[in-house]
């Protein structure tokens, strides 16, 4: 066994880590994105720049680098959940397919056209295609538009492409190795990712959360995140072992975090170690770059360059167009998206540890996205003069076309019999879909091993062949029950009658009969092993309607089992959302307790809590303050409200409904606040002061000094609400938030 090389594992990690330091800083100065300082230190680290000494065993990085790979993947599954892939909409995915598929296809042609092979032409394909979460949140930050309508609907394209992107890996990784795109072979690998994906999220978010609520108070930081990377990597574990990616099982497992209402808590805890393996990842990245080959190919990165961001235009506008939103938002986001990134870097890895990307590939796919990452703000300032351009230019009928289409499909949305249909219908394809994944895998469990080993036990006559098929309907019969089950709820069908006067019964026929059918195929996939298909086959067709029958009349205690354990789920999946506004936390009668998060806004900000008067002017009472790592059970009447506070508050849910907005007021800002070099301080402001003796509306806090004022402290205990008629004093502290080098000035 190949003993490791310490010193060149130490020497290799502190050459690339101090030129990543200094490299960072630099483009942090010059207020560009930091990834492109890692990919410049890669580059000065690497054997293609002689000026300084390179690293010695590239195998070492490649080993940090595979895990940089699995942590950012678990990380952006951290920022990714199933609850928000439903809530996105069918907008966002539609979008992003559209952007996917138009750009996979135009990288293809472009390949083809350049001479690459067919297996290179689908990866470059795959590398243009998605573009970079990390450089467009940099740059609508730096240009003061992440409060603009169209980021929204943009980020939640980006959510859907990060998903794509992974299921876009599985599917090159099958290329890769068959060398080949056969029909057959890929519809192959899609069932069996989604039929893996499906069963990971169904146990995970079932189990995950469960636990965490029965375990919370054991839990402490340095558990959780042991907790938690213990869990990625045995998710990667379980994915290798499958024939997936680790960078799969690393985004599947975030993802099943992402649900739980630990979710920020193990995000904080998780970031400096994904900041550490990130850096080292995109470091490794610039390490592949070679001047030389960049030279030799700067026409073709100057195409590509202006296909992704052309393309990324006409397709992401007429993603957006498409879904129904209008021409101005569908510009908008697609002027936003003309750039590639990290998982550009990622799939361009794949290829090269697959052995079947050619090496003048990546450094030229590096380049591309350092070129196009320069040019994105450019491009997303230019949207709206595009679009007064269009408007001049395009007939009048185009326009009114457009707009009336995007009007059109908002008001059709809008019906709530329409709504209440498709969340019916919806319902009932993900119960089948998920349901017919369990059955299946439990199907192969008991024909695999439990009916063998019963009929091995009994005997290889008709009692053992009996046994073990009771076996498997004890194992699988509550599952198939629930399939069978209506999916229409009794107070759906009033609502129905109430808005429309009668209820169609075509969809709940067709519905039942799907149920019934995909049922008779599964009892006979269990009778089956024991018997031929024929008796099996007329077993289940006997059996699986007097189920129905039974199960629809009698209120039996497996049906109640059944809608508590998808009570459960649904729950599961809603955790965060539940513990924010208490919904499903009820404590006695119709009290609930919910968990929100002050923003920077909060009218109550720096208030003691009982010249508040929650409960007078709510109906609310305020149990708990957590600030920080901090708790406050029951606080008192002298405790003051500060942003960032997580407050514990006992009401109705039409009380807590009412407060949310109040409490949470510009969160969003808040998050940006804490992104940048801001911070909340306070400081005694002297007489020579630029706004001693001025009311507060007259200071221009926010237009000259970027400053949120939060309270002001005349004396020792006497605290002022920033109203606009406040005139500051010598010796006034000031609570407020901002920069801290443009709030010096405040100081005097």
């Amino acid at each position: 066994m190949e003993s490791l090389d310490i010193n060149s594992l130490i020497s290799d990690l502190a050459l690339i880590l101090v030129l990543g330091a200094v490299a960072t800083v630099v483009f942090k100065m010059l207020k560009q994105p930091v990834v492109l300082g890692y990919i410049v230190a890669g580059f000065l680290a690497s054997p293609h720049f002689t000026l300084l000494p390179s690293i010695v065993g590239e195998a070492n990085i490649e080993f940090w680098a595979q895990i940089g790979i699995i942590v950012l993947l678990f990380s952006l599954g951290l920022e990714f959940s199933f609850k928000k892939l439903i809530d996105v909409g069918g907008s966002a995915i539609l979008t992003a397919l559209i952007i996917v598929l138009g750009m996979m296809s135009l990288g293809f042609v472009v390949g083809k056209s350049l001479g690459f092979g067919l297996v290179n032409s689908i990866f470059l394909g795959g590398m243009i295609s998605m573009s970079s979460t990390t450089i467009i949140l940099k740059a609508l930050t730096d240009l003061n538009m992440r409060q603009r309508r169209f980021v929204p609907m943009t980020f939640a394209v980006l959510i859907v492409e990060d998903l794509f992107a992974v299921v876009m890996m599985v599917i090159l990784s099958s290329i890769a190795l068959n060398n080949s795109v056969k029909g057959g072979e890929m519809v192959n690998s899609i069932l069996k990712l989604s039929f893996f994906l499906i069963m990971w999220f169904t146990v995970g978010i079932f189990i995950i959360p469960t636990l965490f609520k029965r375990f919370r108070r054991y839990i402490s930081d340095e558990q959780m995140l042991i907790i938690a990377m213990g869990l990625c990597f045995a998710m990667v574990l379980f994915s290798v072992n499958s024939g997936f990616s680790a960078a799969l099982g690393a985004f599947v497992m975030g993802s099943i975090l992402a649900g739980t209402s630990e979710a920020e808590r193990i995000e904080k805890l998780i970031n400096p170690v994904k900041d550490l393996f990130g850096a080292v990842f995109f470091i490794s990245v610039g390490m592949m770059v070679n001047p030389t080959i960049m030279t030799q190919h700067w026409s073709v990165i100057a195409l590509l360059a202006v296909v992704v961001i052309v393309g990324m235009i006409v397709f992401g506008t007429f993603g957006m167009l498409a879904s129904g939103q209008p021409l101005k938002l569908a510009l908008e986001s697609g002027f936003s998206l003309t750039q590639i990134g990290e998982f550009s870097f990622i799939i361009a890895t794949l290829g090269t540890s697959l052995g079947v990307l050619d090496q003048s590939i990546y450094p030229i796919i590096v380049a591309v996205s350092v070129l196009t990452t320069f040019t994105t703000p450019f491009f997303i300032k230019q949207a709206v003069p595009c679009y007064n351009l269009l408007l001049r230019v395009l007939p009048k009928s185009w326009t009114r076309l457009l707009n009336g289409y995007s009007k059109g499909a908002s008001e059709s949305q809008s019906s709530e019999i329409v709504g209440l249909w498709k969340s019916i219908i919806g319902r009932f394809i993900l119960r089948l879909v998920i349901y017919s994944v369990v059955i299946s895998a439990l199907i192969i469990l008991c024909r695999t091993y439990v009916m063998p080993f019963i009929t091995n036990l009994v005997g290889d006559n008709a009692w053992g062949r009996l046994a073990s098929t009771i076996a498997g309907f004890v194992i699988v019969g509550p599952f198939i029950v629930s399939i069978i089950l209506p999916s229409i709820k009794r107070s759906e069908q009033e609502r129905l009658v109430e808005t429309s006067g009668n209820v169609s019964y075509v969809p709940i026929v067709i519905m039942t009969i799907i149920s019934v059918v995909v049922s008779i195929m599964f009892v006979t996939a269990i009778l089956d092993g024991a018997y031929s298909s024929t008796t099996s086959m007329i077993c289940a067709v006997l059996i699986v309607p007097l189920v129905l029958i039974f199960i629809t009349t009698v209120p039996t205690p497996l049906r109640r089992r059944v809608t508590n354990i998808e009570k459960r789920f649904i729950n599961n999946i809603n955790e965060r959302e539940n513990r924010r506004t208490g919904h499903e936390n009820n404590l006695v009668s119709d009290l609930q307790l919910a968990y929100m998060r002050v923003g920077y806004d909060c009218p109550f900000i720096g208030d003691r809590l009982r010249n508040l008067d929650l409960r007078t002017r709510y109906g609310v009472n305020l149990v708990n303050i957590q600030r920080g790592s901090k708790h406050y059970p029951v606080p008192s009447g002298d405790m003051r409200i500060f942003p960032n506070d997580m407050l514990g508050v006992i009401g109705t849910e039409e009380q807590i409904q009412r407060l949310l907005p109040l409490v949470e007021a510009d969160v969003n800002q808040a998050e940006e606040q804490q992104a940048g070099n801001v911070k909340f301080v306070h400081f005694a402001i002297g007489e020579k002061s630029p706004i001693i003796g001025i009311a507060l509306e007259n200071t221009r806090l926010r237009e000259d000094y970027g400053a949120l004022l939060v309270a002001v402290q005349r004396g020792d205990d006497d605290y002022l609400s920033p109203t606009p008629d406040l005139t500051f004093r010598d010796g006034d502290i000031l609570w407020i938030v901002g920069e801290p080098k443009r709030l010096n000035a405040l100081k005097g």
